[in-house]
């Protein structure tokens, strides 16, 4: 990949935009790729799951493949401090700012207040980190405001359980947040779609008092907080405005690719239909492969990818972003089959000898290798009928979609932001409590599991597991 391509600073110039937003569809899809090759040098810490490796293995086989050739390839710039202020506090930000592993002590007070812990660590480059991966995805919603792109795509996003006060589950600070404001200044309705195996729970208490943005996500779900963020049942449907907007599909251990597959066609063509969405946001966590470290699914990297090509196919603007994944080397090629997916282009089974981190594919060195662990699927056809069932009730309460008065974007650009800098300012000062205990992803009664046999490790080994066949 060049990485001499910056990105085009032409798409921060918004205009207003017509309601109707599809693709046209005698044209070629438009499709652009965010990477900062930076993003796969930051280390959360030798004993912690989340390693931005993956990205850089992703970035690797993305090019290996010739894809990066089918897209305009952008660098993007950082996220501004004013830029992250749009949704998180600004004591908050001010905080990832200054702290460092060095100076942390002096700031333990806020360090617990900010939910830093072993889940969310200080680490060095940490503001940095953030700054590049909330900025990827900020400058891919402003790219595909502008007309210039059908579909945009930045794998270093998708952390959506940081919340506009505090860190959680690996994530700091909520790119599709900010990205799906920006969205909202052009587009009247925009669908958020979250297919990581971990509820997408920061995305959904920002937008929980809205219609604007109706979330739905497809998650592993244990009663009384089980697993991890222990949010996501289906009694969680929004209020006030958002009411009905809020969507939750929570799933049990070992779900298959057949039925996964069926019940996401099924329920989102049902929201789509209902809410005829202009833009959509899809999350493409790869946690909910089979074989993950804190997964708990059976899915292949084909099924995980048909879900992603049954949302292309609507031809409406689409943000791809990424999100969990442990196993890096399955991350790599999922998204990297995803990415293929979404340039329309089919590439070989086997990997591409010339991919820098060839080596670390092995043994098999193929893009879909078997991920189908020993985990019984609870998800009985008698449970997912009754699921399904319950979802289309729910969504036949959605009386046609939300509407929005035009002259709502007609309004020139320093009206939208002087808007927005009021509403977050009211936001910030009336937040909506928060809806789950804090919790933590790597401790407690979370499942990690071991790749050679397949079984759960015991929390009290999982520090040390973590470290175990890990690439570098």
């Amino acid at each position: 990949m060049d990485s001499s391509t910056f990105f085009d600073s032409s798409c921060y110039n918004l205009r207003p935009q017509p309601v109707t937003s599809h693709v046209r569809s005698h044209c070629k899809k438009r499709i652009s790729y965010f990477h900062n090759n930076e993003i796969g040098n930051f280390q959360f810490g030798v004993q912690h799951p989340m390693k931005p490796l993956r990205l850089s293995y992703t970035n690797d086989l993305v090019c290996a493949y010739r894809l990066h050739e089918k897209m305009r390839v952008f660098c993007p710039p950082k996220a501004t401090d004013y830029d992250l202020m749009e949704f998180h506090i600004p004591s908050y930000i001010t905080f990832l700012k200054n702290v460092t592993p060095e100076n942390s002590e002096q700031y333990s007070f806020d360090a617990d207040r900010f939910n830093i812990s072993e889940d969310c660590p200080i680490f060095r480059g940490l503001y940095d980190f953030c700054q590049i991966y909330a900025g990827a995805s900020v400058a891919a919603a402003l790219r595909l405001t502008s007309e210039d792109t059908d579909i945009c795509i930045n794998w270093s996003g998708g952390l959506h359980h940081a919340k506009h006060n505090e860190a959680s589950g690996f994530c700091f600070v909520n790119d599709i947040v900010l990205a799906i404001q920006q969205l909202l200044r052009v587009y009247p309705r925009v669908l958020y779609i979250d297919i990581d195996i971990h509820h997408g729970d920061g995305v959904q208490e920002a937008f929980y008092e809205t219609d604007r943005c109706m979330t739905v996500s497809f998650h592993k779900y244990k009663e009384n907080g089980k697993y991890f963020p222990g949010t996501g049942g289906l009694g969680e449907i929004g209020i006030g405005l958002g009411k009905r907007y809020c969507l939750n599909i929570p799933l049990k251990d070992g779900m298959d690719d057949e039925n996964y597959v069926v019940l996401f066609k099924d329920v989102i063509s049902d929201v789509k239909d209902r809410y005829q969405p202009n833009a959509v946001v899809l999350q493409s966590g790869a946690d909910s492969l089979g074989k993950d470290k804190l997964g708990g699914f059976n899915l292949s990297i084909k099924a995980h990818g048909e879900c992603v090509r049954f949302v292309k196919n609507w031809q409406i603007p689409l943000l791809v972003l990424g999100g969990g994944g442990y196993k890096i080397e399955n991350v790599a090629r999922c998204w990297a089959y995803e990415t293929s997916i979404l340039v329309d282009t089919e590439v070989p089974e086997a990997l591409p000898k010339n991919a820098q981190f060839y080596n670390f594919f092995g043994p098999d060195y193929s893009l879909h290798p078997p991920l189908v662990r020993r985990i019984e699927n609870l998800n009985t056809k008698l449970d997912l009928q009754k699921l399904s069932q319950q979802v289309h009730e729910r969504l036949r309460l959605i009386d046609g979609a939300p509407s929005v008065q035009l002259h709502e974007f007609s309004k020139d650009l320093q009206d939208l932001w002087e808007e927005s800098e009021e509403e977050m300012r009211d936001y910030q000062e009336d937040a909506i409590p928060d809806i789950r205990p804090r919790r933590r992803l790597m401790l407690g009664e979370n499942e990690f599991y071991d790749d050679n046999d397949d079984q759960l490790v015991d929390e009290d080994q999982t520090i040390e597991y973590a470290v175990d066949n890990e690439s570098y």
